[in-house]
């Protein structure tokens, strides 16, 4: 065996030099590290070894400063919500609460249940505390034997345990089925309407026509032939928006004696009609075709303003007919880019451009109405549009065939949807449609919760009424099964009538129904993965949305109440099936329209425009000037809703009920939707008190 030779200690020996020196340390401060190997020295030292306690004492006071950092964010957001309803609360006045009018009976019904529940939470409470845990699951034994009984209430107890098994969970797990099939096929009819906007857009599918759709050899001058257009804009009380509608429609591209523009004032406020009358005035004196009707006798609303247009004499010259709300700003070649699809084609009675909305940034409420009305437009309109020739007529920023209005039958007043009304008559008698989604107009979305929830409540309510009048005519219609099935089907039935049903009952009554009948407990499926899917296709056409995709389904739940009982209200004409009010708007002006106004109020440009105006008029003008500078905005009264605060108590007391029985999903759905129902209730979403 070879000798070992080993110098380590003789190489040591000869190299140590000098006077050995003792240092001695009062109170050390040092750790021991064992190194066992040569490469020991240089290998990563475990954190844990090597920590004083003055070391772990401040590693535990920088853990509880941020634990308290965490605890005074949530304390202070809380305070805030609270001082934000405080606030609100303090600007209500007793008038300013909601009239629930004839509509009550759904108020009625959610307070029962919600005080059916807060009395078998109280029940749950009592016996989840004495040991009675045969809640947490259905398969659990219950006591059935006298020696098993401990006393009256646990007697009570047991008594309700072999009811709510035996007669309440099977009828509501018969109506959650029904509700989810409903809810698939809703689901289903989505996916295909986004499968077709894909197929649309892979294919770049849009209507088009010839670049000179208008030229004529024999025509003298420029050699076009421009047809009659009649640009119609139906308003009632609208002090906010006339000005800049009217100025967007008198800047149309349209040969001047080709176009006449009737502004159909409604107004039954004389210094808004005074106001209107001068900006047609003005205007006219500009050389523009306009003139001004206002009605004696306002009935019918809207439909009945467009019919009593429509009887003037000098319509017969025209061919063609645009409609646009108070609201509404068309670009100047908005007719070039829709009347010359009319031409060379007979059959095509309507011709809808898309909606683009000024103040979709204004709040989160407009920011969730642009999602809805970006998918209706994107995929709905577009869709049907694209393989049916038909949808329903938006009621404005459209070109109507006025041979199309008459042959099905003219504007009617028999619904408040009378643009759904037409639409469905003119399909009747075999007219096409045209939808264009590259043709955008400029309008508003309503601000408040308030606005918003009257225009849903007339757009729900009015195809109810609708479907009742015209079911006849459509199974004695001449046109082909397959339209009339999808009239019925889809058109009606599933996107008017069933996606409100089972919104309303899945989500606001069975769901916290089962947080006290747990033999009928809905999926995880239902309530988390099939919704948080569905808003995500509504949110593609609007892709800078997704931030909002949570607040999106918690909040379209919440509108269910109000589609729900407005859906039930047409169907069977109770209470307010037939109300009519006009939607408030701001004023909201792009950065073009502000241009404009500002080079119109110069001083040249005023003088060009009141050269030829009389003193009198000229004085009346001024004294208006002077009466919209002088007018101060009143303040809006905040509004306290009973349906949605009932709801939101109902909902927040289900899932304390979920949090007995650790039920993870349904209790954080349910207090999230409950908290959304609480803050849409005192009015705390849309435009804010000042």
């Amino acid at each position: 065996m070879a000798p070992r030779l080993d110098f380590s200690d003789w190489w040591a020996k000869d190299t140590r030099k000098g006077t050995p020196v003792v240092v001695k340390m009062e109170n050390p401060n040092y750790s021991v590290v064992e190194i066992d190997g040569p490469d020991s020295a240089f290998r990563p030292v475990e954190k844990s070894r090597g920590k004083n306690a003055k070391q772990v004492t401040w590693v535990l006071l920088l853990k509880a400063h941020r634990a308290v950092g965490c605890l005074t964010w949530l304390a202070t957001v809380f305070w805030s919500l609270l001082g934000a309803i405080k606030k609100r609360l303090s600007f209500t006045q007793p008038m300013g609460s909601e009239k629930l009018g004839r509509d009550r009976w759904l108020f009625t019904a959610i307070k029962l249940f919600l005080a059916v529940s807060v009395v078998i939470l109280g029940f749950e409470i009592v016996a989840y505390f004495r040991g009675w845990h045969y809640f947490q699951s259905p398969n659990l034994h219950i006591p059935t034997s006298t020696l098993e009984i401990q006393s009256l209430l646990h007697l009570v107890y047991v008594g309700w345990l072999s009811l709510r098994a035996d007669y309440i969970a099977p009828p509501i797990k018969a109506l959650s089925k029904f509700c989810i099939v409903l809810f698939l096929i809703q689901s289903v009819d989505r996916l295909v309407l986004c499968l077709g906007c894909f197929w649309i857009k892979y294919k770049k599918i849009k209507p088009r026509f010839d670049e000179q759709p208008f030229r004529n050899e024999d025509a003298e001058g420029s050699g076009f032939e421009y047809p009659m257009v009649l640009v119609q804009i139906p308003m009632c009380n609208e002090r906010e928006v006339y000005e800049q509608s009217i100025s967007a429609v008198c800047q149309l591209d349209w040969p001047k004696d080709r176009i006449l523009v009737q502004v159909l004032d409604d107004s039954n406020d004389e210094s808004i009609q005074q106001l209107i009358k001068a900006e047609v005035a003005k205007w006219s004196q500009k050389g523009v075709n306009i003139i001004y009707r206002h009605r004696l006798v306002r009935t019918g609303y809207k439909a009945g303003n467009l019919k009593s247009a429509m009887s003037c004499d000098y319509v017969e010259a025209y061919e063609y007919v645009a409609i646009f709300d108070a609201d509404f700003q068309p670009t100047p070649d908005f007719l070039k880019l829709t009347v010359p699809h009319f031409k060379d084609n007979p059959e095509l009675g309507l011709v809808q451009a898309r909606w683009t909305f000024v103040n979709k940034d204004e709040n989160l409420l407009t920011r969730l109405q642009n999602i809805n009305l970006c998918f209706h437009f994107e995929v709905e309109q577009q869709v049907n549009g694209v393989f049916l020739n038909f949808f329903g007529f938006n009621g404005t920023a459209g070109v109507w065939r006025i041979k199309a209005l008459e042959e099905s039958g003219g504007w009617l007043e028999r619904t408040t949807v009378e643009d759904m009304d037409i639409a469905v008559r003119a399909h009747l008698h075999g007219w096409k449609f045209i939808y264009l989604n590259d043709v955008k107009v400029l309008c508003e979305v309503p601000e408040s919760y308030e606005a918003y929830k009257k225009q849903q409540h007339r757009w729900h309510s009015g195809p109810m009424q609708l479907f009742r009048l015209c079911l006849g005519s459509i199974l004695t219609s001449k046109i082909a099964i397959w339209k009339k099935a999808n009239l019925i089907l889809l058109f009606f039935l599933l996107r008017k009538l069933i996606l409100p049903f089972y919104s309303f009952t899945l989500f606001c009554i069975i769901l916290p129904l089962t947080m006290f009948v747990p033999e009928a407990e809905l999926p995880v499926w239902v309530i988390c993965y099939i919704p948080v899917f569905m808003s995500f296709l509504n949110l593609l056409p609007s892709p800078k949305s997704f931030p909002f995709i949570v607040p999106y389904l918690l909040f379209e739940n919440t509108m269910s109440v109000t589609k729900f009982n407005a859906m039930v209200s047409g169907l069977f004409q109770l209470g307010s099936s037939y109300e009519w009010i006009v939607t408030k708007k701001a004023g909201r002006s792009s950065e073009s329209d502000l241009l404009s106004i500002t080079e119109k109020e110069a001083p040249n440009k005023k003088s060009q425009l009141l050269r030829g105006v009389s003193d009198s008029e000229l004085l009346e003008l001024s004294q208006l000037e002077e009466q919209k500078q002088a007018k101060k905005p009143v303040k809006k009264t905040n509004k306290i809703y009973h349906k949605e605060l009932a709801l939101a108590f109902l909902l927040l007391t289900a899932a304390l009920r979920s949090l007995l029985a650790a039920q993870g999903v349904h209790f954080y759905f349910l207090l999230f939707q409950g908290v959304t129902f609480l803050l849409v209730g005192l009015d705390l979403i849309g435009e804010q008190m000042s």
